[in-house]
């Protein structure tokens, strides 16, 4: 389940923004997996199952704990600085720019937050995104470009409050 694993992983890292956060969902979720898997019905995609059964897992945990997401895990500043050694003003730009993204990603509802991570962050079709979240094609492009417009607002505000971004 190696492949599936990372599928799941990348998907609670992208709603949680915690490394460690991400690792203890997945297994989570893992373990719910496990208690129903005898509900899975062969004759559909698994990964599209496991997704929305991930997804769903995520926005209980999310609506029961109510995240303060004010520090993403140091994960994030790792792969910056791999990014790019030599331009240190550059990585804080960049830094600046992700942490104000994340921020505005916070903001949204769960339902819409989920939407477009799974389409801008991960690259999924409207097709299969429909697939997972089990929603027609017509909700699914509603939600991206409500969200969309929800980030640019969201972002356009917190420019105006940071320099040089």
């Amino acid at each position: 389940m190696n492949g599936y694993s990372k599928r799941v992983f990348n998907l609670a890292y992208q709603f949680s923004g915690s490394y460690q956060e991400a690792e203890d969902l997945t297994q989570d979720i893992f373990l719910k997996l496990h208690g129903v898997l005898s509900k899975y019905d062969p004759s559909k995609s698994f990964a599209a199952w496991l997704t929305t059964l991930a997804k769903n897992h995520l926005i209980d945990v999310y609506r029961k704990s109510k995240w303060e997401k004010g520090h993403r895990d140091d994960f994030e500043d790792v792969a910056v600085r791999a990014e790019s050694r030599s331009d240190p003003e550059g990585d804080v730009v960049r830094r600046e720019r992700q942490a104000m993204l994340w921020k505005a990603l916070d903001g949204l509802s769960p339902d819409v937050r989920i939407a477009v991570i799974l389409r801008d962050i991960q690259g999924r079709s409207y097709e299969e995104m429909a697939g997972i979240l089990d929603l027609p094609l017509g909700t699914v492009k509603s939600r991206i470009n409500r969200g969309r417009l929800q980030l640019a607002v969201a972002l356009k505000d917190r420019r105006g409050e940071c320099h040089d971004l």
